[in-house]
């Protein structure tokens, strides 16, 4: 089970966010803890006026609003009477079982997953201390409660990777404002949360993926000045479409001053995955005497990393943008090295695919050859491309083949490119 923890300042936005799935068919209210009456027959109003009276309590206090997500894996297929048991005891242990709170199944994504809203302002006027509360309370929640109902653990390699960020549906812009706005909502939420980028254009790099686009408009316009940004779905050329919508009109707020400041944290969220990309870079190219550029960008598909070239109407590249989606890191090419800078690349583009040869040792000589019989001298030693990715990463290997140089020699021999 993953928990993730949204603290925010308005109760009525988390709120209105599940009541839409809610009426779109895409979730169902299974609990309301603190609530009088059925919930069945509770409209918006009154759930709004519970939590609000108690917000108003402690009104100097902004920050007083918890969305919660419980997520579930893929092959975990829980009843709704589960889902409560759980929910419940996750509340109470992080101490919200006192709180009133809405528990909300979504069936929107291929896995199991529940939402939590609540407040942490409470009946005696007191606020609930909502610092560092994802390690010092969730953490032990979450690990207590996959012990007591046997859920696949977070850390266990059996929890199956989260489905990928669905893209954005041209054809859903032809149907008016609120389909448009959902399709771009449920983009630009999960990749301004879950990728590390670094400026608005690395932002692009990935929204464009899944056919959406952030704009600023034109230089010296009204909107660029006052750092307006709409958000609009884009064709199968690339080009905008449909109704564009105000940063500021999604339940995520990602307005150019909120994204700003994810731009300077993500400097240092990202900076451990720089170092990892390189070698997968160096990787392929250590598989090749000569590469071309497709077969590049093939290659690193296979890691799950994406490159995009940047050119102009004469077709010259002047810019590589590295997306991996794996550690969900952007980079512009010169920001991992001058190597890996869009000109250092390309000059290293050729017009047809040479591909190393991985050879075992002669079983007479104990000597590398190359596939004319004659001594190898850049042949890579016996190494398959798994280990070999794996010898440039620092990880473990099984010892090369014996051979009448040294080892130590012959290794160093081996990985020259």
């Amino acid at each position: 089970m993953v928990a993730k923890i949204s603290i925010g300042k308005s109760i009525r936005g988390m709120l209105h966010y599940n009541e839409r799935k809610v009426g779109d068919k895409e979730a169902t209210l299974i609990l309301a803890s603190g609530f009088a009456g059925e919930i069945e027959r509770m409209d918006l109003r009154q759930k709004l006026t519970r939590f609000e009276h108690l917000t108003m309590l402690k009104p100097k206090v902004k920050t007083n609003a918890l969305h919660i997500s419980l997520n579930f894996d893929a092959s975990e297929k829980l009843n709704r009477a589960k889902l409560q048991q759980i929910a419940v005891s996750y509340m109470d242990k992080i101490g919200f079982s006192d709180q009133p709170f809405l528990v909300y199944r979504h069936d929107d994504a291929a896995h199991q997953h529940v939402h939590i809203v609540t407040t942490n302002i409470t009946a005696s006027e007191e606020r609930i201390d909502l610092h560092d509360i994802g390690k010092l309370r969730s953490e032990p929640a979450r690990k207590a409660i996959e012990q007591e109902y046997n859920l696949v653990k977070a850390e266990s390699k059996k929890l199956k990777q989260a489905p990928p960020i669905k893209p954005a549906d041209p054809e859903k812009a032809k149907y008016g404002h609120l389909p448009t706005k959902r399709a771009i909502s449920n983009v630009v939420t999960a990749v301004t949360r879950d990728y590390k980028y670094t400026s608005l254009a690395e932002l692009n790099a990935v929204l464009k993926r899944f056919n959406v686009v952030a704009m600023r408009g034109l230089e010296h316009t009204p909107m660029f000045e006052k750092k307006g940004l709409m958000f609009s779905i884009l064709d199968s050329k690339g080009n905008p479409i449909g109704v564009p919508i105000k940063a500021s009109s999604f339940y995520c707020k990602p307005t150019l001053r909120e994204l700003e400041k994810k731009f300077s944290k993500n400097v240092e969220r990202r900076r451990p995955n720089k170092d990892f990309l390189k070698k997968q870079v160096d990787y392929v190219f250590g598989k090749y005497n000569a590469i071309t550029k497709q077969t590049f960008q093939q290659e690193l598909q296979k890691q799950q990393v994406e490159i995009l070239f940047r050119q102009n109407e004469q077709g010259f590249i002047y810019g590589a943008t590295f997306i991996d989606h794996q550690s969900k890191a952007v980079f512009n090419g010169s920001d991992l090295g001058k190597e890996y800078s869009a000109k250092a690349l390309t000059a290293k583009f050729n017009q047809e695919d040479q591909p190393k040869t991985y050879l075992k040792p002669n079983a007479d000589t104990k000597a590398y050859l190359n596939p004319n019989g004659n001594s190898g001298k850049t042949y890579l030693p016996a190494l398959s491309p798994t280990n070999y990715l794996n010898d440039l990463l620092g990880k473990s290997q099984p010892e090369a083949a014996p051979s009448t140089t040294s080892p130590k020699k012959k290794r160093r021999k081996g990985i020259t490119i």
